[in-house]
């Protein structure tokens, strides 16, 4: 079944202000929340499907990909996530989006808007980690055809001694004593219009609902260490520079079992001394000597891929500009490629022997010598207006 449209979810529009997309998201997760709509799976995958939406139209570097290529510009590849949710679970989403509902990671989000507790039992396990980012340089080449890096991260990974507990052993935990092993507490307050319930997180265990009594010599009790991770990352054909990729759970890993953070992957280019990137077009300054431009030749050009041969015809003009069809780039997560654009040069030697300038003064005056414009020849600006339109 195809995914409905982001903004179709919220029920805004696509020039939608944050604020506005942020009361929208509000609105529909009240709606659809399981709390408020136990048992009905129905309500709960549109609760996941308006969590996802969220996630795309909040984040402007995601929405402005959304905007361009649709669904298919947020599936990404080999394990990118563009925004989509397809792998969260309900937790994970409470997680992320607490802070919408004036909660956060840690606070009682969702509880404290509706007023009572996590129906289902639900506790705070232990605090997310962090995001990490990093840059990757490619070639011209490999943003063309995509490619595989492999990475070495500097970051927190769970502690193997205690498996991420932060514990010294399985026997060393208590219940919380202020929430009572529910990870939260709930409280009463008089208001002009009644008594008014809160739920939020226990201040005590932080929503864990236990105490560690003995922690793990190794991390102190953290669960986590500072190591390092060899990450293999998938880049799909067709990026460009500036354009941010994201693996999840590849960031910093949490405190005592929390969920791990997302990398965070800023793709730059590398300069090409000869190749310059236009867009998915490939442009080429190709410059030939005044002998060959009149009598024509037969020469090799590099490419993003190696090099083509092209035919000079006699006659050709500084400006002209030839095209070699789908050499450029792919467009990302889309049909079609770019092409390459050769700009035509003439070389004017600067330092002539007297021989060579007796021979091209003889020339000077005849007649195909002479400068002279064919009727209706477009010039240079017309011609590249025309490529590129």
């Amino acid at each position: 079944m195809s995914k409905r449209d982001y903004y179709e979810i919220l029920g805004v529009p696509r020039n939608a202000q944050p604020d506005e997309i942020k009361k929208a998201y509000r609105k529909v997760a009240m709606q659809y929340h399981p709390d408020r709509n136990p048992g009905d799976k129905a309500s709960e995958e549109k609760f996941k499907e308006a969590a996802e939406a969220y996630d795309v139209l909040s984040d402007q570097e995601k929405k402005n990909r959304y905007d361009r290529f649709g669904h298919q510009g947020m599936s990404g590849n080999g394990g990118f996530g563009g925004g989509g949710q397809g792998g969260m679970n309900m937790e994970d989403i409470f997680s992320h989006f607490g802070d919408i509902f004036g909660g956060g990671r840690s606070g009682g989000g969702f509880e404290d808007f509706f007023g009572g507790g996590r129906s289902r039992g639900e506790k705070q396990r232990g605090i997310r980690g962090s995001n990490l980012r990093v840059k990757i340089n490619l070639t011209l080449r490999e943003m063309a055809e995509g490619t595989h890096k492999k990475l070495k991260v500097k970051k927190y990974v769970p502690c193997n001694t205690c498996h991420g507990s932060g514990a010294k052993d399985k026997s060393s935990y208590n219940t919380c004593n202020t929430c009572h092993g529910s990870g939260y507490v709930r409280r009463v307050q008089n208001t002009i219009l009644g008594q008014m319930q809160t739920t939020t997180t226990c201040p005590t265990c932080n929503g864990e609902g236990q105490i560690i009594t003995a922690r793990c010599a190794v991390c102190h009790g953290d669960g986590r260490v500072y190591g390092e991770e060899t990450i293999t990352v998938d880049i799909p054909a067709g990026v460009t520079d500036g354009i941010q990729l994201s693996m999840g759970g590849k960031g910093n890993a949490g405190e005592r079992g929390g969920a791990n953070g997302d990398l965070i992957i800023q793709i730059e280019e590398e300069p090409n001394e000869e190749l310059k990137r236009e867009g998915n077009n490939i442009v080429y300054d190709l410059h030939i000597s005044f002998m060959d431009a009149a009598l024509g030749t037969q020469l090799d050009v590099p490419t993003v891929d190696g090099k083509a041969r092209i035919k000079i015809k006699p006659g050709t003009q500084a400006g002209e500009i030839f095209r070699l069809k789908g050499k450029g780039l792919p467009n990302l997560n889309s049909y079609g490629k770019g092409d390459q654009l050769i700009y035509v040069n003439v070389w004017t030697p600067k330092n002539l022997t007297s021989e060579e300038q007796k021979i091209l003064e003889k020339l000077r005056d005849h007649e195909n010598f002479k400068p002279h414009n064919t009727k209706g020849e477009k010039g240079f600006f017309e011609k590249m207006k025309d490529y590129f339109s």
